[in-house]
């Protein structure tokens, strides 16, 4: 599974959508996704972000084609900052 950032049509906020591990695990397993959140403020600079929370991968799944259906775009702009 990959990392996906979504931006969305005024260009302000933005999601990160990334696999997460438990490492208290015995075995790491991939059945989770964090989804980071926060604000861009000039496009040239790293976007500030507020929060992040960790969801199952189907209700992270939801969520993304939620905000694909609003206007949301991906975009690999802010990869660097990651």
């Amino acid at each position: 599974m990959e990392k996906f950032t979504l931006i969305n049509k005024d260009r302000s906020r933005i999601k990160v959508f990334e696999p997460f591990e438990d490492l208290s695990k015995p075995s790491p397993c991939l059945d989770a996704m964090m989804v980071s959140y926060g604000c861009v403020y000039k496009r040239s600079s790293k976007p500030v972000m507020k929060g992040s929370r960790v969801e199952t991968v189907e209700a992270a799944r939801e969520e993304y084609k939620k905000l694909l259906e609003e206007g949301w775009k991906k975009t690999s702009i802010f990869n660097s900052y990651f």
